[in-house]
């Protein structure tokens, strides 16, 4: 089984034991993505729709750094601190996606890292 680490300095650079996307075949998993400015380093913060888009935009550029785009995107998980911010995810990647959706979970969480109220990871389908 033959891994390639994807990396690109358009999303948030990894700061633990993970990488930001592995690719094996035509398969790439997406890490979990919370709204991190990839300049700034820093949270995005106030704005649950800032939030969310960041997020997306940290996805898309991950997706593209591996050669593909949101198009490519066969699953996602979502995580929420507050799942009443479930419509505002669906709005807003209404604006990312087109149809056929992707698959999806959105999961209620008790917590996120760096208190973050969204983290979404993906896989893409590449070819």
């Amino acid at each position: 089984m033959s891994l390639q680490i994807i990396e690109t300095a358009r999303a948030p650079l990894a700061v633990g034991t993970y990488s930001q996307a592995v690719r094996t075949g035509d398969t790439v998993y997406v890490s979990g993505q919370l709204a991190i400015d990839p300049a700034s380093g820093q949270l995005v913060t106030g704005d649950i729709e800032a939030e969310i888009r960041r997020v997306f935009d940290n996805l898309q550029a991950i997706a593209k750094a591996a050669g593909g785009s949101l198009a490519n995107v066969v699953k996602l998980s979502v995580f929420l601190t507050d799942v009443e911010h479930s419509g505002k995810v669906n709005e807003i990647m209404a604006q990312y996606f087109s149809k056929p959706f992707p698959a999806r979970a959105a999961v209620g969480v008790a917590k996120l890292t760096r208190g973050a109220r969204v983290e979404i990871e993906c896989v893409l389908a590449l070819s």
